[in-house]
């Protein structure tokens, strides 16, 4: 972690504003406005010092999201991608921007949490604002120690820097890594409200990430099973926020991820973006990373080479070499593009998005010309459309790699599937009809033909989980979990994933467009088969810490030490 920085981002934060100035949902004060003494005056003053933990800390660690979460995973393709084949090392520029962010963010929960302690306002905003930090600074160390492992625990800001050791700080064990955030989201949930204003952190957020964190725990040090106690405890929190949220799953699953939608009821926990054209870090920028060259009128989209696995497209019972979809499961469209597919959501002003006109109608449509994906799919989460989908959604205008669009860390069927899972436990399956009805919710809304089932697996929610959440940057942390207590398991999926590309797609595809006609050559049009398996080993599940860092604080190259958190830090 880039401690030799904590003066910088921890005196950024102090006020709780960002490095440039945002606006619309996340107002923030003027930077020039206000200084320690005469800020956190009134409650207003207080939500805007908490804003920029929905965005702008968070910034840079959108690349590396995607990429650990979906392409280490073996959802995505990225072409010569280290993520790809388990390669990546220290020096890997989306692996530093991605550590100093999560720590980025930390400094500004830890900063911004001691102004409110003595802000002049209600108990009730004080409460909420500090319960928000914590919240935001939970998911931070959650990320932090599924990607690490064992890390330091930066308590306080102010007090490593005064004693002047925020380059000599230790690892702490995994384990006490989990405490810690289980101590800070339990004072969370302490200080939250069970309703908040629309799209802001609930008490209800802090239960679900909690459901999450006791299903990752329960496993680690275990062999073959999983701690009974965090069973328990994921399948509590989670029925609670199941029960006593008054949320509910959108009707349609693909209305989750549009602009219209940043801040629906499903949604615990999201990134939420502004598009101010004169604001860096406050944008979602995914879309420029992500899209197919041509798709906005910005020139900013340059994903189109990559895409959605043939392995993703496998479990959803795709095939690129056909022009027929399947369509069973709703999900699969809503993931990724594929020939035939049309989208109404997209260039609404254009009487919606042909997939493959765009690709090959260079006159009218503005396409590349030649296929571009490797893969037979591209990405369709993480995209807001054309700047008309933008402007009629939003009410503001997208730019060059600027869009307001919500990312979702957290979602309601998340929720219902963790307490699925925890309630099967250890024992491979389950006949419990809590968990087959929440099960079911998540499997239905997707396919309407399924049917309620009599009896759920392990397997079951295994695999859904993938299709629920497939593309959002959460798959990769699946298998770290499984990693903790099954890792030959873990190890022998990723190997055996079709994680390479098609030949001959292109030809196949254009010529589908010029005549109507889709004719395979097998010797052709095929998927590579030369295709090297990745080398995935037990430390493939932890990334290393930038080289940087290491060269700073060469502790971090020691074994971890135990730190009784709950005597140790106390909020």
């Amino acid at each position: 972690m880039k401690l030799n920085n904590i003066k910088y981002w921890a005196l950024a934060a102090v006020l709780g504003i960002n490095l440039s100035s945002c606006d619309d949902f996340l107002d923030r004060p003027a930077e020039d406005s206000y200084n320690v003494d005469n800020f956190y005056q009134n409650d207003e003053q207080c939500f805007q010092g908490v804003n920029p933990l929905y965005n702008s800390p968070w910034f840079d660690f959108q690349r590396g999201f995607f990429k650990v979460g979906e392409v280490l995973a073996g959802n995505y393709y990225w072409g010569s991608s280290p993520y790809l084949t388990f390669t990546v090392n220290g020096t890997d520029e989306d692996l530093i921007n991605m550590s100093y962010s999560l720590w980025s963010v930390n400094a500004y929960a830890n900063t911004i949490r001691e102004r409110l302690l003595s802000a002049t306002v209600s108990d009730q905003t004080k409460n909420t604002c500090i319960g928000e930090c914590l919240v935001w600074k939970a998911m931070a160390y959650f990320y932090l120690v599924r990607t690490f492992g064992a890390v330091p625990i930066v308590h306080s800001n102010s007090s490593d820097i005064a004693e002047g050791n925020y380059n000599e700080k230790y690892k702490v064990q995994i384990p006490d890594v989990y405490e810690y955030i289980v101590m800070t989201l339990e004072k969370a949930i302490e200080l939250l409200p069970p309703s908040n204003s629309e799209g802001r952190i609930d008490q209800y957020t802090a239960k679900g990430l909690l459901a999450k964190v006791y299903l990752t725990k329960s496993g680690y040090g275990m062999n073959g099973s999983r701690n009974e106690d965090d069973l328990r405890q994921a399948a509590a929190y989670a029925k609670d926020v199941i029960d006593n949220s008054g949320r509910h799953l959108l009707e349609n699953y693909s209305d989750v991820f549009r602009l219209a939608n940043n801040f629906n009821e499903e949604c615990l926990l999201s990134w939420h973006w502004s598009a101010s054209s004169d604001a860096w870090t406050c944008q979602n920028a995914l879309q420029s990373d992500l899209a197919i060259t041509g798709f906005d009128e910005f020139g900013d989209c340059w994903g189109g080479y990559n895409g959605p696995s043939v392995d993703l497209q496998d479990a959803f019972g795709e095939n690129a070499l056909s022009p027929t979809r399947y369509n069973g499961d709703a999900r699969r469209k809503a993931t990724m593009m594929m020939c035939g597919d049309v989208y109404e959501y997209f260039w609404q002003d254009k009487g919606g998005f042909n997939y493959i006109n765009f690709i090959y109608d260079t006159d009218n449509l503005g396409g590349p010309g030649t296929y571009q994906s490797a893969t037979g799919a591209n990405e369709v989460k993480q995209l807001y459309g054309n700047a008309n989908d933008h402007l009629t959604a939003t009410g503001v205008s997208a730019s060059s790699q600027h869009s307001q669009l919500s990312t979702h860390l957290l979602r309601l069927s998340d929720v219902y599937l963790i307490y699925a899972e925890a309630v099967i436990g250890n024992n491979g399956s389950t006949t419990d009809a809590s968990a087959i009805d929440a099960f079911y919710q998540v499997r239905h809304r997707a396919i309407s033909t399924y049917e309620r089932p009599s009896v759920i697996t392990w397997e079951d929610v295994w695999k859904e989980r993938r299709l629920e959440l497939a593309c959002e940057g959460d798959r990769w942390y699946d298998y770290v979990r499984l990693s903790y207590y099954d890792p030959q398991r873990a190890i022998d999926e990723l190997t055996n994933q079709r994680r390479d590309v098609y030949y001959g797609l292109d030809d196949l595809y254009k010529t589908y467009y010029q005549t109507g006609t889709f004719t395979v050559n097998p010797e052709e049009h095929r998927y590579n088969p030369t295709a090297v398996k990745p080398n995935v080993t037990i430390s493939s599940f932890t990334l290393p810490f930038p080289t940087e860092d290491v060269v700073f604080n060469p502790h971090l190259m020691e074994d971890p030490i135990h730190v009784d958190v709950r005597s140790e830090y106390s909020y």
